[in-house]
């Protein structure tokens, strides 16, 4: 049996999978673009926030609930590989801003509101 010790080491060498991902509205198309350096926790959050009916997010609470889980797709956009001494942070954070220009999810097209 392992110790809490272990665990928590073996915890802290996983290397959780960063970078950017969108939740996708199948019926309309309209996207929320995020990035996260642990994106399954992310959409974790998300969906606990979205089926409790608490998420921060109006827009794509109200679709939620009009349309249901089922509508919805996570998807990944862009992976970071973890390599060297990086400010991971920092570089989701830039990775995060490219796509949001490319895509563009603000108004008719997604749930993004612009900063």
């Amino acid at each position: 049996m392992k110790t809490k010790k272990e665990f928590k080491n073996e915890y802290k060498q996983m290397k959780l999978p960063m970078g950017v991902f969108q939740i996708r509205n199948k019926l309309n198309g309209k996207i929320l673009v995020e990035g996260s350096t642990n994106m399954e926790a992310k959409w974790n959050r998300h969906k606990v926030e979205l089926n409790s009916g608490n998420h921060r997010n109006k827009s794509l609470q109200n679709d939620w609930n009009s349309f249901g889980e089922a509508q919805f797709v996570f998807e990944l956009l862009s992976k970071l590989e973890e390599k060297g001494d990086l400010d991971f942070k920092e570089e989701v954070k830039v990775l995060e801003e490219m796509v949001l220009a490319e895509l563009e999810p603000y108004g008719e097209k997604g749930y993004n509101s612009k900063k």
